[in-house]
């Protein structure tokens, strides 16, 4: 008798190939998608309300895609041979394609993004800072020092472009992951057309939900009153993509039941048993139930500012366990029972191998220490111009 697993489970079943590391994989690329397409609202489709957090939801998505690939090279066995896949292409692999789109939507579109909608601000700061500092903001204009409305114009211009661009390109980045799992045939948990779909909304409710709270953090840092108006604006943009998002779920779980194959008996098991907590508890109930029901509140009853705020604050932590507990769900679940159907093997989580707790933590923790650096390098809060001088929200402006 093996350790661990029950019934017949053949040999190369018996230890997860994929463990923790890779639940963090779709799940920070989820918060960059969701966060991008968020900050979308305000260039894009002028949605006014939501511009305080704008270049915070950009600085947001660059903070987690700069860690994005990091659970990836710490699970493979030689991280040094990932760049193969740039000098070496090899079309016909999902994974290693992955790869350039990655490549594209961080260099191509979010970098550039930020730049642009930066660049007066950094051309500004190279002018009026002092020693190691100024020598950083000045690398940072890439030699570009012209701010003429003229010129601002034009940034603003292939600003909009870009963040066009980027739109698509975000709902590639993690629709790819989806589209990854969900090509899986052999794996009746995965390998279902609406994968890639569902993995795109859930990582638009756990951006959005991430920006929102990172909002009303920084504000509460910084002492500044809460705009309500844009907060409840974005409350309400989650609620509606949220509840897309639970359709698209309660949609696959009633095919799936109708359908009934050979599979369903071994997957309903692992709903009632190993995946209990996890999924109907954790996925279910705390992360999608109790948080549409507390949103559509703030959405059907008249409530106080206050109310309202402490709704958001408490939803936005539930969204986002329960997201994570999807993405474990998907990854660590579609992994526990045999092919044959026969068997179930469990997953024990180590703490400081490394793929266990500690690695994951650290990478966890990781977006936000960038996140920091990348606000005091660039402040994304609108402040007051100074006399002569230009204001930092100028190209915001700019676009009205």
């Amino acid at each position: 008798m093996i350790p661990g697993v029950d019934g017949f489970m053949y040999p190369n079943e018996v230890e997860l190939q994929w463990s923790l590391l890779i639940v963090l994989y779709p799940y920070i690329t989820g918060l960059v998608a969701g966060a991008f397409i968020l900050a979308s609202l305000e260039r894009v489709f002028k949605v006014e309300a939501v511009r305080p957090t704008y270049r915070l939801a950009l600085l947001t998505a660059l903070a987690f895609l700069l860690v994005a690939p990091l659970p990836l090279q710490l699970h493979l066995g030689h991280p040094e041979r990932s760049l193969e896949m740039y000098l070496t292409p090899h079309r016909s692999s999902a994974m290693a394609m992955f790869g350039f789109v990655y490549l594209w939507y961080l260099t191509v579109v979010l970098l550039v993004e930020v730049w642009l909608e930066y660049r007066a601000d950094i051309v500004r700061a190279a002018q009026t800072s002092q020693g190691l500092k100024r020598l950083v903001y000045k690398a940072l204009t890439l030699g570009s020092e012209n701010v003429s409305p003229r010129s601002r114009a034009i940034d603003d211009k292939v600003g909009y472009i870009v963040t066009v661009i980027g739109i698509p390109s975000a709902f590639l980045l993690h629709g790819y992951v989806g589209f990854i799992f969900g090509s899986v045939k052999a794996n009746p948990w995965w390998s279902t057309p609406l994968m890639p779909i569902v993995f795109l909304f859930s990582a638009m409710v756990s951006g959005i939900a991430a920006v929102l709270a990172l909002y009303m953090v920084s504000m509460k840092v910084k002492k500044t009153p809460i705009d309500m108006r844009c907060v409840d604006t974005i409350a309400r943009y989650l609620f509606y993509t949220f509840i897309i998002d639970f359709t698209l779920e309660m949609l696959d779980l009633i095919h799936r039941t109708y359908e009934a194959d050979e599979s369903f008996r071994s997957l309903d098991f692992m709903v009632h048993t190993k995946l209990f907590a996890s999924q109907v508890v954790l996925q279910i109930f705390m992360g999608t139930l109790l948080p549409l029901i507390l949103l559509a509140l703030t959405q059907l009853v008249k409530l106080t500012a206050g109310k309202r705020k402490a709704i958001y604050a408490s939803v936005c932590p539930m969204i986002l366990v329960g997201i994570f507990a999807m993405r474990w769900n998907v990854v660590v679940g579609g992994q526990l029972f045999s092919k044959s159907f026969l068997g179930y093997t469990s997953y024990k989580l180590q703490f400081a191998t490394r793929e266990g707790l500690l690695p994951a933590v650290g990478l966890m923790v990781l977006p936000f220490v960038i996140f920091l650096v990348l606000v005091k390098l660039l402040p994304p809060w609108e402040e007051k111009p100074a006399a002569g001088g230009q204001s930092s929200a100028f190209s915001a402006a700019a676009r009205n």
